[in-house]
Formats: C-alpha cells, structure tokens, sequence
C-alpha cells in the first residue's frame, strides 16, 4: 500500500468513528424545538389530543425497527405506573406527509407535548431507559 493509500484509509476510518460515537452519544437525546417545530397542527391530523394529559409522547416508528418496539414497551411500562401520561403510536410508513414536515428522519422519533399542547422537545434515536423515564416523571410522575 502506498503512503497515500495509507492515508486516505487512516482519514477515512478515524471520519468512521468519529461519527459512530457522535451518533452513539446524540441517540435519545432530547431536543428543544426549532422554530420550523411550533406548528403542532400536524399533530392534530394524526388524531393526538394533547390536553388530556400532563404529557402526551408522540412515537414514529416503523414495522421493522427493533429499538421502536423496545421503546414502545418502556413507554407503555411508563404509562401503567403514570396517570398523567398519554403514549401516541405512529406508523411512519403511512405517514409520509408528516414525517416530511416534521422531519424525522429515523426512527424511534419522539416528540413530547405539554397539557398545553406545545411542542417541549423531541428526540431521534431510542432513548436510554433512565432518560426516558426521568423525563416523563420530570413532567408527569410516578403514582404512589
């Protein structure tokens, strides 16, 4: 191999891992929302009534995504324990049009809604157990 082989191949794997652990560190991670994000008229389209609950946790998700149905059961876990909590779940693929607007771009995708019905944050990626769970209880909080 010659030196410039060699170069090009130590750019391109540390390029590699600097994006798997970018990756690896922002996966879950809650985000406040952008501007392009108030408009929660989407939402309504897809039958969420946020206001019925303190947070109401909208899921995309897909057929075939293993960390979706990993998050889909914490959630429903989360929800058995919090009264205050309301869990959405929607099917990307049927979607199109709002996952376009709202610009999900993989999924698990979740996006939290106060009692208000105001967009508070949104996350891509599956969220750790202990994050998901302290954010809902920072919102909601756990039955006694």
């Amino acid at each position: 191999m010659s030196g410039i082989g060699a170069a090009v191949l130590v750019i391109a794997l540390a390029a590699t891992a600097a994006a798997a652990w970018w990756l690896r560190r922002s996966d879950g991670r809650l985000r406040s929302p952008g501007a392009e994000e108030a408009d929660v008229s989407f939402f309504d389209r897809l039958g969420v009534r946020a206001g019925q609950a303190d947070l109401t946790v909208v899921q995309f998700s897909t057929a075939f995504c293993g960390p979706c149905r990993a998050t889909k059961a914490r959630l429903q876990q989360l929800q058995a324990s919090r009264p205050g909590l309301a869990v959405v779940q929607v099917d990307a693929e049927s979607h199109l049009d709002e996952v376009r607007a709202l610009d999900v771009r993989r999924t698990p995708t979740l996006f939290y809604l106060d009692r208000e019905g105001r967009l508070i944050g949104r996350s891509s990626g599956a969220p750790g157990p202990a994050e998901l769970t302290a954010l809902v209880d920072a919102h909601v909080g756990a039955r006694s």
